[in-house]
């Protein structure tokens, strides 16, 4: 069908508000696919990748919106671009009497909410600098959602908060539960006596969920953004949140989340739990603690094993009992992957396809023992790093919220749609036996899951009827978006769907192993 384009030039717009453009295009009569995008460079590669880039495209500048629809009909194309146009230049309706007032900058905000002392922002990278810096100045601990913020100027924010005796939560913190108030992408889970610390968003919601489903409960859990455990930050807000939730009266049990912090921060990290007189388990994907800490240290493999460990010791259980958890959950994928393994004749690979980075990295620590090497576009060893992030190949995982594919364009927690492309796609591959998915609940997340994600799923099903879909679904009773009410549309609609990250990893993994030997 013939690709029309338009291209609006140095009209900048929201991504969720394109996001939401796009969806009504999409269902316009007769359209097939669109784009609503900045012309970014990766936004064009991405165009590119569904068949949607043209020569106006690509010659747009990335200020420059670009609308790409492929349309049975000139007709049905031309009600998209007018559905489009309509969209964008709608006007926000005037607030009603008596709403929330709109602050005039920060020196208005801080006035008129009288004890506040904690700002959360969410800027370009670029400004995001100097409006923390502003607010440490104004007595505000932070949380700096904003990514792209340049390394020299975290490590400037970070030592300034620590002369203050202040928080910087960030760069790219995506989660953080203050007081029992989920901030960003977090979920509602119980109050209870385990304290968080997370170099990852993503991971910090896997585990207070889990902790949360398994009759626990979260005192505090504290983001310090993935950089903080690099050798060029130091660790800076993660040993001083450590040092806050050792203080902490409500904090009984410690919860350590990251990637391998570097080695000389990992010594400081140590150094630190070995003073605190507390239980503390820590998940490093991808890495051990070699060293032995002290007698109440838990190391963990993955951020099951330290959920329930973390819960287990929450509740006056021994951290051992958590092994009765994951072995009960094994038989269970034991069972799924017999039966699933037993219709496969022709599919051999699996391809994952993740909105949560964190996710990717522990796919990448269960899967290798039951399918081999793993390719990934954010790979835990740089030799199996994909060559094309949207052209997968053997065993594969890739994350979906790495810059190659958010400049531009909402979060996937939130906008479904490319996920939703290659779901399709990687379905009719005739080498794809297993998709493996992840799906993320709770504020910041999308609210309506279910209506986004079962149509492509209904079409990958009849497009592959060998195909297996395997799922995590990361939320809680009390998330808006119900985890139970998702669980149950998933399985309706034919997805394998396991307690965890770690138990569909391995479920998935058993089902390309047992195929192999068919």
């Amino acid at each position: 069908m013939p690709i029309k384009t338009t291209i609006k030039k140095g009209a900048y717009f929201d991504s969720v508000a394109l996001m939401q453009v796009a969806k009504k295009l999409n269902s316009v009569p007769g359209v097939i696919d669109s784009a609503v995008v900045m012309a970014t460079k990766e936004n064009k590669s991405l165009i590119k990748a569904s068949g949607l880039l043209t020569a106006e495209v690509e010659r747009a500048g990335e200020n420059d919106l670009a609308i790409a629809v492929s349309a049975r009909t000139p007709e049905a194309a031309e009600a998209a671009f007018n559905a489009a146009e309509e969209l964008l230049n709608k006007k926000p309706a005037a607030a009603s009497p008596g709403s929330d007032r709109k602050a005039a900058g920060l020196d208005d905000a801080v006035a008129s909410l009288d004890g506040a002392n904690l700002a959360v922002i969410s800027v370009a990278g670029r400004f995001a600098g100097a409006l923390a810096a502003d607010c440490l100045d104004k007595g505000l601990n932070v949380v700096l959602f904003s990514d792209n913020v340049p390394v020299e100027t975290e490590v400037a924010l970070k030592k300034e908060a620590v002369k203050k005796g202040l928080l910087v939560m960030g760069p790219d913190c995506g989660t953080a539960i203050i007081n029992g108030a989920p901030i960003a992408f977090a979920n509602s889970v119980r109050r209870g006596n385990i304290g968080v610390v997370a170099a990852s968003g993503t991971g910090a919601q896997e585990v207070t969920t889990l902790i949360s489903n398994e009759g626990a409960g979260i005192s505090q859990c504290l983001g310090t953004g993935g950089r903080d455990v690099k050798a060029e930050v130091g660790g800076l807000t993660f040993l001083q949140a450590l040092s806050m939730l050792a203080k902490d009266e409500a904090t009984q049990v410690i919860l350590l989340v990251s990637k391998p912090p570097h080695p000389s921060v990992m010594k400081n990290i140590a150094a630190a739990v070995k003073r605190i007189k507390k239980p503390v388990v820590a998940v490093l994907l991808g890495g051990e603690v070699k060293e032995k800490v002290k007698k109440d240290f838990y190391p963990a493999r993955t951020l099951e094993e330290a959920a329930y460990k973390a819960a287990c010791l929450g509740r006056g259980l021994k951290a051992a009992k958590a092994k009765e958890l994951i072995y009960d959950m094994n038989l269970r994928a034991e069972g799924l992957a017999k039966k699933e393994a037993a219709k496969k004749k022709r599919g051999r690979f699996l391809r994952g396809l993740f909105t949560g980075g964190t996710f990717v990295g522990e796919a990448q620590v269960v899967l290798p023992e039951f399918t081999g090497p793993v390719l990934s576009n954010a790979p835990l060893d740089k030799k199996y790093k994909l060559k094309n992030s949207v052209a997968l190949s053997g065993h594969a995982v890739i994350d979906l919220g790495e810059d190659e594919f958010t400049v531009g364009r909402p979060h996937p927690m939130i906008d479904f749609s490319l996920r939703n492309k290659m779901i399709v796609s990687e379905a009719k591959k005739p080498e794809v036996s297993v998709l493996l998915l992840d799906l993320v609940l709770g504020y910041g997340a999308n609210l309506r899951p279910l209506d986004d994600i079962l149509p492509p799923l209904a079409e990958a099903f009849k497009a592959n009827r060998e195909l297996s879909i395997v799922a995590s679904v990361t939320g809680t009773e009390a998330d808006p978006q119900v985890r139970s009410k998702v669980v149950r549309g998933l399985e309706a609609a034919g997805v394998l769907v396991m307690p965890s990250n770690a138990g569909a990893c391995r479920l998935a993994g058993e089902i390309i192993r047992l195929a192999a030997k068919r």
